[in-house]
């Protein structure tokens, strides 16, 4: 929305985890160093905790990319499960030939097998766990157990625990000590201090291409940090609103109203937003839809003098695992005056039905917010294939991730625009759940082996590397589908 005007070639902050905005600032840089000489010398047990927002998740996008090529790294999402799930998750990241009615010994003996073999190998096996909090305390025993994979030297198996605070109080309890006393290594992610969020804004700002002179002020960085507490979620949300408002009245210095506004729109404000707030922050969204719904930027702005400003599409909120960002076309000026088109007769919203990739889309369609009959056509057809795909004999093992989004319309475009540069069936979508809501992610390709998904990987087009696709079992894929409540 607002790149063009600050000079931007990509969104400066978006929440999800892009490892190219990462900010070695706030002592991040040397916990990534630690975590990384941890994993290198096999140290057993790491833990990383850090309030929500903090820069947990990033730091363990971040982490694969700077390991060393003999570490192999398998990534649990989802760690909310019982001791025996949780092993049969690490063996299908892993791409082990276990069943899903395996017993616990019998995995367990595949996952040594495994290590042993890799640790010949020259190899070594880390597994990093997010949300680790959620795990119940008989799934925290399990993962001591799988510490004690070990020869006469070396761990076969480290293991890396991503958590909020909670996490701690955990491994208080008198039944988990053995487990805290495996934990040899363990950071805590601080809030960013007045002065590191300074430096963390305008960093992002250079990451994405802003050329010009700061431009935050001492007055509006103290606004920002009173209100985010130092978390760097709260800092993204509040800059990206404040750079909004900025656009809005078409001046390029952010000042302490614009951040005001933001931190009144923002969720975790505490401050009542006053009516017509939101409509001071998104009136420059509004004017790049005007002409759809028949509102004139005079109307949207309440700025009879002032022309439209020239308006740029935002990147699309197409997130990876975790969320990337995928760009889409720019949307054309409105005209400063048009007439209201027709509404379309209303179209009754997809009937819900029990079928996986079904019951998603029907529930993205509210009340009053009808689709149009068709507007779901390229999502609804990619879904139907991939479930098909899915059930197929195990032929296929590997596939592509390449990005994911809670918005079904926008996902619904951009596969139309994608199959202009890729064959469209080749692209897989499943529904999954992201924080309790419906959320798709997308996969390319199907590969026998993790040898030929590396060539595949290397020969997508350039729009979809920006977004840091990566590898994923299909069978790992299945067991995540399996495990999630359908969305409703």
């Amino acid at each position: 929305m607002y790149y063009s005007h600050f000079g931007l070639h990509q969104a400066p902050f978006k929440i999800t985890p892009n490892t190219e905005f990462f900010f070695t600032g706030g002592n991040r840089g040397p916990i990534l160093e630690a975590l990384i000489y941890a994993v290198t010398h096999g140290e057993g047990i790491i833990k990383v905790t850090g309030e929500v927002g903090s820069g947990k998740t990033m730091l363990c996008h971040m982490l694969p990319t700077r390991l060393p090529p003999h570490i192999v790294t398998a990534y649990i999402a989802n760690p909310s499960v019982s001791p025996e799930e949780i092993l049969r998750a690490i063996a299908f990241e892993l791409q082990l030939d276990v069943s899903r009615s395996a017993a616990r010994l019998e995995v367990m003996q595949a996952l040594h097998d495994y290590l042993l073999k890799r640790h010949a190998e020259g190899k070594r096996v880390v597994v990093l766990v997010e949300e680790s909090q959620s795990m119940p305390l008989a799934t925290l025993e399990e993962i001591r157990m799988l510490s004690n994979l070990e020869t006469k030297n070396d761990k076969l198996l480290q293991i890396v625990l991503f958590g909020q605070p909670e996490l701690d109080d955990n491994l208080r309890q008198p039944g988990i000590r053995p487990l805290r006393e495996r934990v040899t290594h363990s950071f805590r992610l601080e809030p960013l201090l007045q002065g590191e969020i300074r430096e963390y804004l305008m960093f992002r700002m250079r990451a994405a291409g802003y050329r010009g002179p700061d431009l935050f002020s001492n007055s509006v960085v103290g606004h920002v940090a009173r209100a985010s507490h130092g978390l760097t979620r709260r800092v993204n949300l509040i800059a990206d609103k404040a750079l909004l408002a900025a656009f809005s009245e078409n001046t390029h210095t952010v000042r302490a109203k614009h951040v005001e506004a933001a931190i009144r729109d923002s969720e975790f404000s505490q401050r009542p937003v006053r009516h017509g707030e939101r409509r001071y922050l998104w009136g420059a969204a509004l004017v790049a839809t005007g002409a759809a719904l028949g509102i004139t930027a005079y109307a949207l702005l309440q700025q009879p003098d002032r022309k439209p400003a020239r308006v740029d599409a935002p990147a699309g909120t197409l997130p990876g695992n975790p969320d990337r960002a995928i760009p889409v076309p720019p949307i054309a000026p409105p005209p400063t005056s048009v007439s209201a088109p027709a509404a379309p007769a209303p179209q009754a919203a997809p009937k819900a039905t029990a079928e996986a990739g079904t019951r998603p889309v029907a529930a993205a369609v509210k009340s009053g917010n009808v689709l149009p009959a068709g507007a779901l056509d390229a999502l609804e057809a990619r879904l139907a294939a991939t479930r098909e795909w899915l059930a197929q004999p195990d032929q296929i093992a590997y596939s592509i991730q390449v990005f994911g989004t809670n918005d079904p319309q926008q996902l619904n475009k951009h596969l139309n625009d994608i199959a202009k540069s890729i064959e469209i069936n080749k692209l897989y979508v499943y529904p999954t759940q992201v924080k309790e809501k419906p959320y798709w992610t997308v996969l390319y390709g199907s590969f026998s082996d993790r040898f030929a998904a590396q060539e595949g990987l290397g020969r997508l087009p350039q729009a979809l590397m920006a977004n840091q696709p990566l590898l994923r079992t299909v069978q790992g894929i299945r067991d995540e589908i399996r495990r999630q409540r359908p969305p409703s």
